[in-house]
């Protein structure tokens, strides 16, 4: 799986939790949120479902480092199975990403951000997709607290 950061380029995902964990080792006093998100864009003309999952590492009050990664599936016209989707890639890929910082020697909690809320379509969705999110080991956040999703993933659908 490959990602992208805007000034270090292209990085699996191995080096992305050795650059978040040197990222840390930076500032090691601090505190940080490790956060992952995902949204998604039907492309009807296409016939594809445009992903993107972001990886942020948040120096409280100090900036942060992302990474991205975006793939194509067949369109999902069905706006839950679209949102399950989402969550579902962001929770494989916290396992992934907590796979590597166990590795490390550097197991951190992670906050799963969805691009859902308590305004639209996606609000019926709320209990049941944060209780799965949060059975799985995650902290979940919505809309307008999930940054990750709703701005940075989102940012890279489009592209």
């Amino acid at each position: 799986m490959e990602f992208w950061n805007p000034s270090k380029g292209s990085l699996n995902l191995e080096e992305v939790v050795t650059d978040i964990v040197a990222f840390m080792a930076e500032a090691p006093r601090e505190t940080y949120r490790l956060i992952i998100g995902t949204d998604s864009q039907n492309r009807p003309a296409q016939g594809k479902t445009q992903f993107a999952m972001a990886i942020i590492i948040h120096r409280v009050g100090k900036g942060a480092r992302y990474y991205f990664h975006r793939e194509s599936h067949r369109i999902i016209r069905s706006l839950p199975q679209r949102l399950y989707t989402e969550a579902a890639m962001s929770v494989e890929l916290g396992e992934k990403v907590q796979h590597y910082l166990r590795e490390a020697g550097a197991l951190r909690d992670i906050e799963v951000h969805l691009d859902i809320g308590e305004e639209g379509a996606s609000r019926q969705l709320i209990r049941e997709v944060v209780g799965w999110v949060t059975s799985s080991g995650y902290t979940a956040k919505i809309k307008p607290d999930s940054f990750g999703a709703s701005k940075v993933a989102d940012k890279y659908t489009k592209a």
